[in-house]
């Protein structure tokens, strides 16, 4: 019998971003409800039948969703606040208002709190869960797409967010336990079953990536008890447990005992699940789903390495109880290299997305059935495309690593230190008590995407882009003038992305066209492919930034992303730490920010939003693992400036109150948070850390279409006051600019602006 196939998840953002032009359609009022469904309906099918034409035999479905799986998952369990269920709102509306936030006639609510999932680039909705909640089934959506694929003739596995982890990853705003919330939370995913069992369906998979994070006793007891509750309910439906992004060390003995027919485990990040099975066994009642090839890199799949731990499974799983998987959702890489027509062919074998990654999977099929498979042609075109891409001779440039061989420790010690150089910028720069900004990017109009896309496609010529630029930054400096703004951005008009665009202006990346990967809702980034060793031949930056300067007495801050972001946004090469990395490219942004420096810039800011994203599932990795070297390479980015000069930093979307004491060890002047989406929990931290930096905790959430007002801006500022001294505090919202309109823009400044000031003169 054929080794069976299985997908995770596909991404659902369609071929050309039809998702997210759907649904913002929508928003727009351009797309009907009815046409809304119709679209998303199409889309999934086309997906279903693309994996079905592979030859993947476990297909998903409930794995689309109009803007995110963990907010699908709440709606499906009633877990809806108050707030919300209060609107004169329709379902559909009700549900993007959690996602977005709403403010009209219907209803002014902020929308719910946004983070990272896990260690990718995704940010997933946060449940809440209010005092008083009835746990029920809501909808119908699971079943209707179940039904849906099963007239196509695809008997899909419907896939669901584990009660474990839909609670772990929840905030519980309640009086109970979260093993309570568990308990009663179990009745409902047993209906759910049951209902599917009803319909017809053979495989549920039920996804419990939380397993990879550390688990005490009392975890590992609650998600037992959990599942011996709730299994007796799946009847002749066979149940898989999905986890992916590391091992489950802590439990996989107990899940193994447990009635799952079948478990899923990473083989690829979660490497350590392959020893644990080589050392207990596995047991022969069980599918095993191998997680081989990698959902979240872009590279192709290497068979010698695959075909070896295929091998080692063998010895201890039977053959036919093995199912070769993919290590998560493909959610994290894009649609397909199809679409990429100015790479070159040599660039081109060496990549796989998504749809390639299904090609990957039946090859190792084959290869797995073929006694002699290091003969077959597609191991043997495989192996030459792996050597290709290792003796590529853009890899490596001598004068990069000659540069990182000659650092020393002073590279990365900045002085004075901060106590000393934080008097002299405040004498220098003369900024008024709680000063306001914003993070950087002002919105992206159509009338700019279509500037860059003409200079691109060589309709205009490069002092035609740039003279409407400087138009576009002179418009921009005269309205934050206007709005009263402390310190100034250019808008970063230039950009397409805040990681792509220095992808596109350093040596060692690759850029593709459509390679874009979902980042949260509608929102899509094209993550540039770092190949080589990397390289700043030119100022990147300079030219917009003191043009912006010479327009205004007001500083203006030089926008640059730093390192780490970099390199966490981006898909990173194989061959080559990620450390080492790191350091070709601070060492780069370091060259951009002396060069500011150089110009008169007084004010430097050098994002960090991604900086959690590559930190350890597990804290006791956290150090040794990462953080060390990521600190290290963000101080070497800015060590050698001068001690007037002010270096700011801003993260956003994660949780940072755990690492506080290594952020500080980043050693810059003003560090500006994401907060008011997660209604300022970071102050506490802060407070309790005695963080002695500047710090901004944004005042408003961008990500939202409303607007806030003057009364409730105050109000964050009288709670941020309470907990942080006044003195060392900025005044900006959450994050850039760059998604909102204008409309929405302005007059949430402006309510930033008056507040701020109201708040000085009390």
């Amino acid at each position: 019998m054929s080794t069976k196939l299985s997908v995770v998840s596909f991404p659902r953002i369609g071929a050309q971003r039809e998702l997210k032009k759907l649904v913002e359609g929508y928003f727009a009022g351009d797309v009907t409800k009815h046409d809304l469904c119709g679209g998303s309906r199409e889309l999934r099918q086309n997906h279903w039948r693309i994996q079905q034409e592979k030859g993947i035999d476990f297909i998903s479905s409930n794995d689309f969703s109009l803007y995110d799986n963990m907010l699908d998952m709440a709606c499906l369990l009633n877990d809806i606040p108050s707030r919300y269920r209060d609107l004169s709102m329709d379902e559909l509306d009700r549900y993007f208002a959690m996602a977005k936030g709403a403010q009209n006639a219907k209803g002014d609510v902020k929308a719910l709190e946004l983070k990272k999932w896990f260690n990718t680039n995704y940010h997933y909705i946060v449940p809440e869960t209010e005092e008083g909640v009835e746990f029920k089934v809501n909808g119908d959506k699971p079943f209707a797409e179940f039904q849906e694929a099963l007239a196509l003739g695809i008997n899909t596995k419907a896939v669901l967010i584990g009660p474990y982890t839909f609670l772990k990853l929840s905030r519980n705003k309640s009086r109970q336990s979260f093993s309570h919330l568990l308990d009663r939370l179990i009745p409902v995913y047993q209906e759910i079953i049951k209902r599917f069992s009803a319909l017809g369906m053979q495989v549920l998979q039920i996804d419990e990536p939380a397993l990879v994070m550390p688990m005490d006793t009392d975890d590992v007891e609650a998600f037992c008890n959990a599942y011996q509750k709730l299994l007796p309910a799946k009847g002749r439906t066979r149940v898989l447990l999905q986890t992916y992004f590391g091992d489950i060390r802590d439990i996989l003995t107990r899940v193994m005992e447990l009635d799952f027919d079948a478990l899923g485990l990473d083989l690829v990040e979660g490497e350590r699940n392959l020893d644990l099975i080589e050392k207990y066994g596995f047991p022969s009642s069980k599918q095993l789903f191998a997680g081989l090839v990698d959902g979240k890199n872009i590279w192709i799949n290497n068979y010698t390495a695959t075909m070896d731990k295929i091998h080692r499974l063998l010895k201890c799983v039977d053959r036919d109880k093995l199912v070769l998987s993919t290590s998560c959702s493909l959610l994290h890489v894009p649609y397909s290299i199809e679409y990429e027509t100015k790479l070159g062919e040599a660039y081109l074998r060496c990549l796989s997305f998504a749809r390639e990654k299904l090609s990957e999977m039946d090859d190792l099929r084959e290869l797995l059935e073929d006694a002699d498979f290091h003969r077959n042609e597609r191991f043997l075109a495989n192996q030459a495309s792996i050597s290709e891409l290792l003796n590529h001779p853009g890899k490596r440039r001598q004068e990069v690593r000659a540069m990182v061989d000659g650092l020393t420790g002073t590279d990365f010690v900045r002085q004075p230190a901060y106590e000393e150089r934080i008097k002299k910028q405040k004498q220098a720069l003369r900024l008024p008590l709680l000063p306001t900004t914003t993070i950087g990017s002002f919105p992206q109009t159509t009338e700019i995407r279509k500037l860059r896309q003409q200079y691109r496609s060589s309709k205009i010529n490069r002092e035609e882009y740039a003279q409407q630029i400087r138009n576009s930054i002179s418009q921009v400096i005269k309205r934050q003038e206007e709005l009263g703004l402390d310190v100034l951005v250019h808008g970063e008009y230039e950009r397409n992305d805040m990681v792509e665009y220095f992808g596109e202006n350093l040596e060692g990346f690759l850029l593709t066209e459509n390679g874009w990967v979902q980042s949260y809702g509608t929102r899509a980034v094209k993550p540039p492919v770092i190949f080589g060793d990397i390289k700043r031949s030119r100022p990147i930056t300079l030219e917009w930034i003191t043009y912006a300067q010479s327009l205004t007495e007001k500083p203006v801050k030089g926008m640059l992303t730093g390192p780490i972001t970099i390199l966490n946004w981006s898909f990173p090469r194989e061959d080559l730490e990620l450390s080492e990395i790191a350091c070709q490219l601070a060492l780069a942004i370091k060259e951009e920010v002396m060069d500011l420096e150089r110009a008169g810039i007084k004010i430097i800011q050098i994002d960090e939003a991604a900086l959690r994203e590559k930190l350890p599932l597990r804290k006791e990795e956290w150090q040794s693992a990462y953080l060390d070297w990521a600190i290290k390479m963000f101080r070497l980015v800015h060590a050698s400036v001068g001690e007037k000069t002010q270096i700011h930093t801003h993260m956003c979307y994660s949780e940072f109150s755990d690492i506080i004491g290594a952020i500080e060890e980043m050693d810059a002047d003003v560090y500006t948070f994401e907060a008011a989406r997660s209604d300022l929990s970071l102050l506490r931290a802060l407070r309790e850390h005695n963080f002695t930096r500047e710090v901004g905790p944004g005042v408003y959430d961008i990500h939202s279409l409303r607007i806030p007002t003057y009364e409730e801006i105050k109000a964050q500022l009288e709670k941020i006051s309470s907990q942080l001294d006044v003195g060392n505090l900025w005044v900006n919202p959450d994050c850039g600019l760059k998604t909102r309109g204008m409309q929405e823009t302005l007059p949430s400044l402006a309510n930033m602006v008056k507040a701020a000031e109201t708040f000085r003169s009390s």
